[in-house]
């Protein structure tokens, strides 16, 4: 079956590929990549011309295989349907639509018809699956979840700023080669239904790469260069190569660029490969060997990160090997298997991983380098683990303190700001606080976090309170500072000022929930309704949704009548 499988996915690749780009313009709001599973199937179950979809086809694929194979089924319960949906309108709207499938109409109407059976059906496999997530521990060697606890109690991690970052990723030599072999490919190069390249192109592609030819391997040329496609994938990753219409690739136009100048920019590319890592496990010759190996990079990347970054050789070697046996019944013999074939299991996962610039090995002892600390967090945090990671010190930004900070406990956010400032002057770091506090008027934590920090400043912020006395969102704060500290010729306070302080206060206490909410409406005590009577001018950007909650959440109706009455006026005033 697995040839079958995999004979099938060649085959449909070209056709999905321009699906993909045919719903980026035509239906933008589907999940294009939900079809790929509706597609295979129907065609290894229900037809076998990919394009010929009959009256019950739907019921077959959607109801009777899809519970059984999809992997995602949360996913697919929010998209699955419309993805469909989408794919059959391209199929005709390209007559793709062969000749014996029913009508779009028909197929629409059965699709609509089995939509409500087929979210019941995902959502029981939800269930199941959460029932189940329960019982395992873990899911294999790549899982991060047995880790959880440990990762959490590490020290904070401190990560470098994007301008080094940035410079790594354009030294990554597995990112170069596949710019070249995207270059190689070049525009519109025709791609196969067995293989994507023919031998003579792998050949050439191999040479381009700089990478040897395989000898007497007794297999098809095309399941003897691993390598190959692993960089071809990457470059997939990366948009370095794109479908071009049916049964065609073409080198992205930006390619050639590579590296590129803007920081941003390189460092997206780099983000956009990160799950490569997976690409350095171990291909075996055995299927089950290679899956009992699968997520071996990430296990060795986990175990180093728990290290705080650096780990032995041998240390890694030997907790992987008994990871392997632990985690899959053929683990053990995979592992000798991969003994036998690279001479040390971890060859291809830290060549991979050196290549993408994530680790360095010296002294058989595996450094993760600043990009690869970077990577890890990300991906510890893909797995929805808490992970303590900060910029350093020195390339922390006003704006990350500030966010930083307002979820810190007090004396840790203290010292970070204390350690911050100690690599600037004060009237300096006044102006950057206040300018990252004015970067989003709706992020009411953010300014108050600044006006306190600037505060505790004294008299040397009082040129940064000048500046921003024109900036509605810290006019209010700046006003207030510069009077607490006699400023003669500053303008005072209005109580309209007043008013934004208060609401910048209930924004942040109904952030923390409704108890919280409350507690601090009954703060304001009976001067609330005389508030709300005045407060409704006031063009704050959280006023209508704070009206409309303090209706909803006030025990008193008169305050929530006030409140609704503020609200109308509100919305009128804006409207």
């Amino acid at each position: 079956m697995t040839d079958r499988i995999e004979a099938a996915a060649v085959e449909l690749r070209p056709l999905l590929q321009e699906f993909i780009l045919w719903a980026r313009e035509n239906a933008p709001g589907s999940d294009s990549n939900l079809v790929g599973a509706v597609a295979l199937w129907h065609r290894l179950i229900a037809s076998d011309n990919v394009g010929r979809w009959r009256q019950g086809d739907l019921r077959t694929v959607l109801l009777d295989r899809m519970p059984q194979v999809v992997e995602d089924p949360d996913a697919a319960a929010d998209g699955m349907v419309s993805a469909v949906r989408a794919y059959l309108t391209f199929l005709s709207e390209t007559d793709r639509l062969a000749k014996g499938s029913a009508s779009l109409k028909s197929l629409l109407s059965e699709l609509d018809e089995l939509e409500d059976d087929f979210v019941d059906a995902m959502e029981d496999l939800v269930v199941e699956q959460d029932d189940y997530d329960d019982e395992e521990e873990s899911e294999g060697l790549g899982d991060f979840e047995p880790f959880a606890d440990e990762l959490a109690e590490l020290p904070t991690i401190r990560l470098r700023p994007d301008a080094e970052l940035a410079m790594a990723t354009r030294k990554a030599a597995l990112i170069t080669k596949a710019r070249d072999l995207a270059l190689w490919v070049g525009s519109e190069r025709r791609v196969g239904e067995t293989s994507l390249l023919t031998d003579a192109e792998i050949i050439e592609a191999l040479a381009a790469l700089g990478l040897p030819a395989p000898e007497g391997s007794g297999k098809p040329l095309a399941d003897s260069v691993p390598a190959l496609w692993n960089i071809w994938n990457l470059a997939i990753d990366l948009d370095f190569l794109q479908p071009e219409g049916e049964d065609t690739v073409s080198a992205d136009v930006d390619t050639a660029d590579w590296p590129f100048e803007e920081d941003d920019d390189a460092l997206d590319v780099w983000m956009a490969g990160l799950h490569s890592v997976d690409y350095g496990d171990p291909e075996l010759e055995d299927e089950d060997a290679t899956i009992a190996l699968s997520g071996l990079t990430r296990a060795l990347l986990v175990r180093v990160l728990l290290a705080t970054g650096s780990k032995p050789l041998a240390e890694l070697r030997t907790e992987l090997a008994e990871a392997a046996a632990e985690y899959d019944d053929q683990g053990a013999d995979a592992w000798a298997a991969a003994v036998a074939q690279y001479g040390d299991p971890l060859a291809p996962v830290l060549d991979w991983l050196a290549g993408y610039g994530m680790v360095e090995v010296e002294h058989d002892q595996v450094r993760l380098t600043p990009l690869g600390m970077e990577g890890v967090v990300h991906l510890v945090d893909d797995a929805d683990i808490e992970l303590d990671a900060r910029p350093a010190i020195d390339a922390m930004t006003a704006l990350d303190l500030l966010s930083f900070s307002a979820e810190l406990p007090e004396e840790e956010a203290d010292a970070e700001f204390a350690a911050w400032m100690e690599l600037r002057e004060p009237h300096q770091a006044a102006k950057e606080l206040l300018e990252a506090a004015a970067e989003d008027d709706a992020d009411a934590l953010v300014r108050v976090q600044a006006a306190s920090m600037v505060g505790s400043l004294g008299e040397v912020a009082v040129p940064a309170w000048r500046e921003v006395l024109d900036e509605p969102s810290l006019r209010p704060y700046a006003a207030t500072h510069l009077a607490q500290l006699g400023v003669e010729d500053a303008p005072q306070p209005t109580p309209a000022d007043t008013h934004w302080l208060i609401l910048d206060m209930l924004t942040i206490s109904a952030g923390l929930g409704r108890p919280e909410f409350v507690s601090s409406l009954d703060d304001i005590g009976t001067n609330l309704v005389n508030l709300l009577d005045v407060i409704w001018k006031v063009p704050h950007p959280h006023l209508e949704e704070l009206l409309e909650e303090i209706g909803k959440a006030h025990p008193d109706r008169q305050v929530g009548k006030a409140a609704k009455r503020a609200l109308f006026k509100a919305r009128s005033t804006h409207s």
